[in-house]
């Protein structure tokens, strides 16, 4: 913080209303970003939500059509495991 003797008078007055005006402004405005912040932090707890229930239905999908997890990243179809002989 720095401060800067102005004097007195109708001048010291005026940059006194205007600083006052703009520590307003700055402060309404930080406001502003704290509830615009605390909203998109909200949204972002519902998506992950979400994210997280499509992850399980579409497992749940693959599973039901025969694919099985072959490492964390691939889903493989699982072969029938019937040999030659019991056709």
């Amino acid at each position: 913080m720095v401060r800067e003797y102005i004097g007195t008078g109708p001048l010291a007055e005026l940059a006194a209303l205007m600083d006052t005006e703009e520590r307003l402004r700055r402060e309404e405005e930080e406001l502003a970003w704290t509830e615009e912040r605390k909203r998109l932090e909200e949204l972002t707890g519902l998506v992950d939500e979400l994210c997280e229930d499509v992850e399980i239905i579409g497992r749940a999908v693959l599973l039901a059509a025969g694919f099985r997890r072959h490492n964390r990243s691939q889903w493989r179809r699982q072969r029938d495991r019937r040999t030659s002989t019991e056709e």
